[in-house]
């Protein structure tokens, strides 16, 4: 069969699907992988066969779509930083918040990530290469519009907290409560004016949001229960091109603590050199070793290096992990599922929306800890380095992590299972 894989233009979207990708390619069927053109060489990268689907001068980093998307950061989080995304009960959101969210995050992040040019250009693709299957990672909704419009099946892929889709089951939960004349849903009327539009068949469903089915490579007990056709998947780390440099292949003398914060712009505005410049010196104090993976720019910024802590701009995390002791990081998908993977105990510096749930799901299971950011100060992160580091209850609960995670079928064995789902599931249009 053929499967198109659609993936927003960053690489820490794309990595997560390599494994699959691979694993289908390897069982001897045709995959493509869509995204901007800016993603190209990453794609081809990895031996995977990239469709650029938008015209090579719009990026995604183009100053009016990055005010947007600021916007949604900014305006969105208000609505986010109290809503009870695991439905423990606390903390509940009202119509009007929910609806809010919806009416700022349809124009200021789902159609500026998904915009018009990109979904014509997939679409045509898809009708000159006629998938069977699109496999879109979650906010590349473009290949969900895509294979309606096709008639492929269709997968969601998640790799974190199912947060998007928690936030939409309670908004539709709470649009029947309300009055007729005020159910309003901006989310289905942008998709659906955009199926009318591809000339696509039929109205819009649900299931463009949820897809078909759900693809989840997080490990079982962090997922939040949501109701849907899911498959479980083992998270196989991609790091991309990597070298092990010669001083990680020496064991450490000391426990190594891992400081990583990503590549996010919304992340460098707080973490930048100032701040890691006092977390470096509070941590100094400590017996352990700090590895922190910045950007060049985070690394010219830190003014002072104490003598335990090595900076670096880049080192293949599935090669660092196994030698840390803990790591502080931010929330990042592919950082908390590769300490996970090989049993190390987490900090999380939540931002809010998913990172909260991250933090709060690490703190539950015993495998780490977590803060607000807004709490972040070189004290604080101090006495929680040296807690998950001296502890060994954390060491202990992040181990039944890893074990929870070796447990999921790997890429080649769910396979067969998306096959079966694929042919049950696409149409010919």
């Amino acid at each position: 069969m053929r499967v198109l894989f659609t993936t927003l233009a960053h690489r820490t979207h794309f990595y997560p699907l390599v494994p699959l990708a691979w694993a289908l390619r390897g069982a001897g069927h045709e995959v493509r992988v869509a995204s901007e053109p800016a993603l190209t060489d990453d794609i081809t990268q990895t031996g995977l066969t990239a469709v650029p689907v938008d015209e090579p001068e719009w990026s995604i980093k183009d100053p009016a779509d990055l005010a947007l998307l600021k916007q949604f950061h900014e305006d969105g989080f208000v609505y986010l930083r109290e809503f009870d995304f695991v439905g423990g009960g606390h903390g509940r959101w009202t119509w009007e918040d929910l609806l809010g969210l919806q009416n700022i995050g349809v124009p200021s992040h789902d159609s500026v990530m998904n915009n018009d040019l990109m979904i014509d250009k997939l679409v045509a693709f898809a009708r000159d290469w006629r998938p069977d299957l699109v496999i879109w990672e979650t906010y590349t909704i473009a290949g969900a519009i895509t294979a309606t419009a096709v008639g492929a099946a269709h997968a969601r892929f998640v790799t974190g907290p199912d947060v998007v889709m928690r936030a939409r089951k309670e908004f539709l939960r709470q649009k029947e409560l309300q009055h007729p004349e005020h159910q309003e849903d901006p989310a289905a009327e942008w998709l659906g004016w955009t199926l009318e539009r591809v000339g696509a068949e039929g109205e819009f469903t649900e299931d463009v949001v949820t897809g078909q089915w759900t693809i989840d490579s997080a490990a079982p007990s962090t997922r939040l229960d949501l109701g849907q056709h899911t498959v479980g998947v083992r998270y196989v780390p991609h790091n991309g091109p990597a070298v092990v440099p010669d001083w990680l292949r020496l064991p450490a003398k000391r426990p190594r603590v891992c400081l990583t914060f990503g590549v996010s712009e919304w992340v460098a505005e707080w973490l930048n050199g100032e701040v890691i410049t006092d977390l470096l010196l509070a941590l100094s104090g400590l017996n352990i070793e700090v590895v922190a993976t910045l950007t060049g720019k985070q690394i010219e910024q830190v003014t002072e290096v104490p003598a335990n802590a090595r900076l670096v701009e880049f080192v293949p995390l599935d090669d660092l992990m196994p030698t840390c002791a803990a790591v502080v990081h931010h929330g990042g998908i592919g950082t908390k599922a590769n300490a996970e993977l090989h049993g190390v105990p987490q900090i999380i510096l939540a931002f809010g929306m998913d990172t909260a749930v991250m933090g709060a799901g690490i703190e539950e299971s015993g495998a780490g800890l977590a803060m607000p950011i807004e709490e972040l100060t070189g004290a604080t992160l101090r006495d929680k380095v040296s807690r998950v580091v001296s502890e060994p209850s954390f060491a202990s609960a992040a181990a039944r992590l890893r074990e929870e995670m070796l447990a999921e079928p790997a890429p080649n064995d769910v396979v067969p299972l998306i096959e079966k789902l694929t042919a049950e599931h696409r149409g010919r249009i």
